[in-house]
C-alpha cells in the first residue's frame, strides 16, 4: 500500500485548515501528529491560560443569558451552514488526526449538523412547566435558566462530534463553552472554533463564547477544578472519570460523564444471520475498534456459535486495511503504537486465560509505517468472562463466549462494570421486549437487531454505572446545561401559606 509523504499531510492539514479559516500550520508548543504515518505534521501557537479563559467566559456570560434563545439558536444555525459548507474540509481533518476512513470522518460532520439542526428547533422549545396550586390566587410554575460557562472535555476517537453535542446545546441554553480537546487532535479543534467564528460575524453576540485551550492533563485538571464553571462535560476513560467527579462535586459543581464502555450482543437462536454478520463487523472493527461504543464482547448461543464464528471469521479476514485517505480501506490505524501494544497484551492475557485468536492480531505495515500501528481485527474465542474480558481494551477485539439460556446470556452482559451500550439480535418479540426491560440490559443504550454502536443525536447519550451516567445530545439532556427555578406568584390579596400553616 501506498503511503502519504509527512509533507504530503502537512500540506492537506494546512489546506483544511485555512479553508475553515484557521490559522496555517506554524510554530508552538503543540504539535499536531497523524496516526497515518505516525509522525508529527505541524505545530500551533499556545492558547491563553485558564484563568484568563474562564474569566472571558464569565464576562460572555453576562450578556449571552439575557439574549433570547431563538437569537442564541441563530448563532448555532449559522454554525450549522458554515459545516454544511466546510464538511469535507473538516473530515478530512477527522481523517488526518483520529485516523478514520472517509465516510466515518464525513459522517462525523454530519452529526455536528444534526445537533445544530436539533439545537435551533430547541432554542424556540426551552420550556417550563405551569403545576396546580393548592392556594387560591396563586399560580406555581418552573422555568429553565442558563447555568454558565461550561466545559467541554474530548477525547480523540470523536474529536469534532462530541464537541458538538455539547456546545450546541450549551450555546442555546445561555452558555459559554471553554473546549480542552484530546492532545491527539488540536487541529480539528481550531479549525471548529474558526467556523464557530466566521458563523458569529455580523451578528451581535458577545466575544469569547467559545475558547479552545489547548495542552495536556493539567489544563482539563485546572479546567475541572475552577469554581467559575458550574459544569463539567468529560468524555473519556473510566479512570479519567473517577479523578472528574469528586473534583467537581467536592465545589458542588455538575458533571456530564461520558466514560468507558465495553459493550456487548446476545445473538439469539432466531437471529438473522446477515444482520449479525454486517452489524457485529461494523460495531467491532469500525473506527478501528475504537468507539467508545464499539462491540467488545459477543454472547452467542450454542446453537449458532459455530455457524456465527465461522461467518464472521470470514468477514473480519477480509476487510481492507491501510491508509485512511485511501477510498478503498475500511479499517485505518489505531490512534497510536501504545494502543497496539495494549491490543496484543490483552490478546496474550486472553490467551493465558484460555482464549483462542480465531482471526486477527497481526500488525501490518510495520517495516512500512514504524511509527504507525495498522492491526487487523480480532476474534477471540473465551471460555467465560475472565478479568481481561471484563476489562475494555480500546482496540478492535471481539470476545466471543457461548450461553444456553437466555437468563444466563443477561447475565453474562450484565456482569461487566461498564454500562454503556448494548444490543440483541432475535426475531422472537419476546426475547426483544425482556432485553430492553428492567430485568434485561443494564446500560444506557438497548438495540434490537443493530449493534450497540452509531447512535443517532435525538435520543439521549450515555450509561450507566462506571460509564458515569451522563446524558448529551437529545431527548431532554438539555436540561443538563440549565437551573431549574422553581416559582410561586401570588396574585390575590391574600397571603395564604402551603399545607394550612396558621403563623398570625
Amino acid at each position: 500500500m501506498n503511503f502519504p509523504t509527512t509533507d504530503a499531510l502537512h500540506t492537506i492539514a494546512d489546506h483544511s485548515l485555512r479553508a475553515c479559516g484557521a490559522a496555517p500550520l506554524g510554530t508552538g508548543p503543540h504539535t499536531a501528529r497523524t496516526p497515518i504515518t505516525g509522525t508529527i505534521i505541524g505545530a500551533v501557537a499556545a492558547s491563553v491560560s485558564v484563568a484568563t479563559a474562564v474569566d472571558r467566559a464569565s464576562a460572555a456570560f453576562l450578556t449571552w443569558r439575557t439574549t433570547p434563545a431563538p437569537v442564541r439558536g441563530e448563532l448555532v444555525r449559522r454554525l450549522g451552514e458554515q459545516l454544511r459548507t466546510h464538511k469535507a474540509d473538516l473530515a478530512r481533518l477527522v481523517q488526518l488526526e483520529a485516523g478514520k476512513i472517509e465516510s466515518e470522518a464525513l459522517g462525523e460532520v454530519q452529526e455536528m449538523i444534526d445537533i445544530c439542526d436539533y439545537a435551533v428547533g430547541l432554542s424556540r422549545q426551552l420550556q417550563g412547566l405551569t403545576i396546580a396550586s393548592e392556594r387560591p390566587g396563586h399560580r406555581l410554575m418552573e422555568q429553565w435558566l442558563p447555568l454558565g460557562p461550561t466545559v467541554v472535555i474530548s477525547a480523540f476517537n470523536f474529536p469534532v462530534a462530541v464537541w458538538a453535542w455539547n456546545a450546541a446545546l450549551a450555546l442555546v441554553c445561555g452558555n459559554p463553552v471553554l473546549w480542552k480537546p484530546s492532545e491527539l487532535t488540536p487541529l480539528t479543534a481550531l479549525a471548529t472554533d474558526a467556523l464557530l467564528q466566521r458563523a458569529a460575524m455580523g451578528l451581535d453576540v458577545p466575544a469569547h463564547l467559545n475558547q479552545v485551550l489547548l495542552g495536556d492533563g493539567t489544563v482539563g485538571a485546572e479546567l475541572v477544578a475552577h469554581e467559575g464553571v458550574p459544569l463539567v462535560s468529560a468524555t473519556g476513560s473510566t479512570a479519567m472519570g473517577r479523578k472528574v467527579g469528586p473534583v467537581v462535586a467536592a465545589r458542588f459543581g455538575r458533571s456530564i460523564l461520558e466514560l468507558g464502555g465495553n459493550n456487548a450482543a446476545i445473538i439469539a437462536p432466531s437471529a438473522d444471520a446477515e444482520l449479525v454478520v454486517r452489524g457485529v463487523t461494523f460495531s467491532a472493527a469500525g473506527t478501528a475498534g475504537q468507539r467508545c461504543t464499539s462491540l467488545r464482547r459477543l454472547i452467542v448461543h450454542t446453537s449458532r456459535l459455530d455457524e456465527v464464528v465461522s461467518r464472521l471469521s470470514t468477514a473480519f479476514a477480509s476487510l481492507p486495511v491501510g491508509s485512511p485517505l485511501d477510498k478503498a480501506t475500511l479499517v485505518g490505524p489505531l490512534v497510536t503504537v501504545g494502543s497496539l501494544d495494549r491490543m496484543h497484551a490483552a490478546i496474550h492475557t486472553a490467551q493465558a486465560d484460555g482464549g483462542t485468536v480465531v482471526v486477527g492480531g497481526e500488525r501490518h505495515f510495520a517495516e512500512q509505517m514504524p511509527d504507525a500501528a495498522y492491526v487487523r481485527p480480532a476474534i477471540v474465542a473465551m471460555p467465560g468472562q475472565t478479568a481481561i474480558v471484563h476489562t475494555e481494551t480500546f482496540a478492535p477485539i471481539l470476545y466471543v463466549m457461548a450461553y444456553d439460556t437466555f437468563d444466563e446470556a443477561v447475565h453474562l452482559h450484565n456482569e461487566v462494570p461498564q454500562g454503556l451500550a448494548s444490543s440483541i439480535f432475535t426475531t422472537d418479540l419476546r426475547d426483544a421486549e425482556r432485553f430492553m426491560s428492567a430485568a434485561g440490559s443494564d446500560c444506557g443504550i438497548a438495540n434490537v437487531n443493530i449493534g450497540p454502536s452509531g447512535a443517532e443525536i435525538g435520543g439521549a447519550f450515555g450509561g450507566e454505572k462506571s460509564t458515569g451516567g451522563g446524558r448529551e445530545s437529545g431527548s431532554d439532556a438539555w436540561k443538563g446545561y440549565m437551573r431549574r427555578a422553581t416559582n410561586t406568584i401570588n396574585y390575590s390579596n391574600e397571603l395564604p401559606l402551603a399545607q394550612g400553616v396558621e403563623f398570625g
